[in-house]
């Protein structure tokens, strides 16, 4: 199979052609989603949907039909190998830096790629002071996340963990934080993006009987913890081994446990 097999880009359900793709180069008032399709089949795809039909509704007033959607991730999936990772993206023809398209009919782009796993880790995370604007919504482009990256991997870290002007740690560049105690899955308080990987797994946990507690984390408190990940579409839990100053303990049963609560969500068709 050639690379080029493996990267499609469909605009409002067909093929993108470089015309269609020019004026959108740059474009930064957007919002998407990312999944990982095995055999035409995701994990979560109504956490996806719903992300992509609030997202719009905030940013362009109105929303794409769900069925809509689906006909667009189908499309894009038929034309490649039935394993990939897959971007939707919405956006406005009226593009940015414009008071006009408010109310528009959204549009959407679909990308895919090599199917994805994410790395093994373990991760240790720079810490760092970062709100993200509409922090509840995932949108394109946040020059900040790579530049956190970098500046961390500059630093003798892998990655970076941004906390509020609280100090409370809310999530990483493109990953959500969950943490052990001991005895529950302790999922960060403050302003943050709502994964869909994280809402796969906190559902799954609650059928399985697992506690879950909402809390404040500090740097302060890593100390105390038993266990740290982070997670996103690639995988449900790639271990955190220092954040900050501090290390974190190997918490080999907590991430699997992650796991079995991720693989427990049944993969449904696009």
């Amino acid at each position: 199979m050639t690379s080029s097999s493996l990267h499609a880009v469909h605009r409002g359900g067909r093929a993108a052609s470089a015309g269609d793709l020019a004026p959108l180069a740059f474009a930064g008032y957007a919002h998407f989603t990312a999944l990982q399709v095995r055999g035409g089949r995701a994990r979560g795809l109504d956490l996806h949907l719903e992300r992509l039909r609030g997202a719009s509704v905030h940013l362009f007033g109105r929303a794409l039909p769900d069925e809509r959607v689906r006909d667009a991730l189908r499309a894009a999936v038929a034309a490649g190998p039935a394993d990939v990772s897959l971007t939707a993206t919405v956006f406005s023809a009226a593009g940015e830096f414009t008071a006009d398209g408010d109310g528009a009919e959204p549009e959407l782009l679909v990308r895919t790629g090599p199917p994805s796993t994410g790395p093994a880790g373990p991760l240790r995370l720079m810490a760092v002071e970062h709100e993200r604007m509409l922090p509840g919504l995932k949108h394109v482009g946040e020059v900040a996340k790579t530049y956190f990256l970098r500046r961390a991997v500059a630093a003798g870290f892998d990655d970076a963990a941004f906390t509020d002007r609280r100090g409370r740690l809310s999530e990483a560049t493109i990953w959500n934080l969950a943490f052990w105690d001991g005895s529950a899955v302790v999922w960060p308080e403050a302003e943050l993006l709502t994964g869909t990987t994280m809402g796969i797994v906190r559902r799954r946990l609650a059928a399985l009987g697992v506690p879950q507690r909402v809390r404040e984390v500090t740097v302060a408190d890593v100390p105390s913890l038993a266990g740290a990940v982070v997670m996103n579409s690639w995988t449900p839990g790639v271990p955190v081994h220092a954040i900050g100053p501090h290390p974190v303990p190997a918490a080999p049963d907590f991430t699997a446990l992650l796991r079995r609560a991720y693989e427990a969500e049944p993969l449904v068709a696009l």
